[in-house]
């Protein structure tokens, strides 16, 4: 695994970002001094993406934090395929749902 904090150099080297949310009703501690202070670091907009040399695919799981891990240009433009994802997502858990219902009860 390489780490990298440079948010554009990772865009540039990769063909699909899947952005994750930040769960932050999960922490227990406060690890960022600010949302709007993420968002001017790790945040990924639609200006961020024109300015690399080559198309990328946009992906996040949901919900998105709006204006914090993805601005609404970036989230919306033609390279994101959050919808088609999260429609697919749906789609697979419930396969998966049934498939271990009919398990069950055989």
């Amino acid at each position: 695994v390489q780490v990298s904090n440079n948010v554009k150099e990772s865009l540039a080297w990769c063909d699909v970002a899947n952005v994750l949310r930040i769960q932050l009703e999960r922490q227990d501690i406060k690890y960022l001094p600010s949302l709007r202070e993420y968002s001017l670091q790790f945040g990924i907009n639609k200006k961020l993406i024109d300015s690399l040399n080559k198309e990328i695919i946009i992906m996040h799981p949901g919900p998105i934090n709006r204006g914090v891990e993805l601005s609404s240009d970036a989230a919306d433009s033609d390279q994101s395929i959050i919808l088609q994802q999260v429609e697919n997502g749906v789609a697979i858990r419930m396969a998966v749902l049934y498939l271990l219902a009919a398990r069950r009860q055989s």
